[in-house]
């Protein structure tokens, strides 16, 4: 963890204005760089691969295979990947699956645009 340096950030989401909205808020902040976005499991573990972000935020949803799927893909390269799980339904059971199985947190899709940033900090700070 470097504080001089911004945190880097990769987004795995389908929905292309959310992952564009996503995009803009963090590229807007002067401690983050959105260092690259997928919108799919197979996408995002190679972009994780290829650009070792420090947070990553991961759909629970993606089209080819569920985000628990690829976070685990990626933690079985990268132990200390942190992982932040994203979903539309505060009482989707597969939270509980992915906090078990190695997610940071989690975050509904309609957390305030500050919360989700706030987030990223406390992850990126190890929290």
């Amino acid at each position: 963890m470097n504080l001089d340096q911004p945190i880097r950030v990769l987004s795995v989401d389908d929905h292309p204005l959310l992952s564009e909205g996503i995009a803009t808020l963090i590229n807007n902040q002067p401690d983050m760089q959105l260092v690259a976005s997928a919108s799919t499991g197979k996408e995002g573990i190679l972009r994780h691969r290829e650009h070792k972000p420090d947070v990553t935020l991961m759909d629970l949803r993606l089209p080819d295979f569920s985000g628990i799927e690829a976070m685990l893909a990626i933690k079985a390269e990268c132990p200390d990947a942190r992982i932040i799980l994203l979903t539309m339904f505060a009482g989707d059971v597969d939270i509980q699956r992915a906090l078990e199985a190695g997610a940071q947190g989690y975050l509904l899709k309609n957390t305030p645009p500050g919360q989700m940033l706030e987030t990223i900090r406390q992850v990126y700070a190890g929290k």
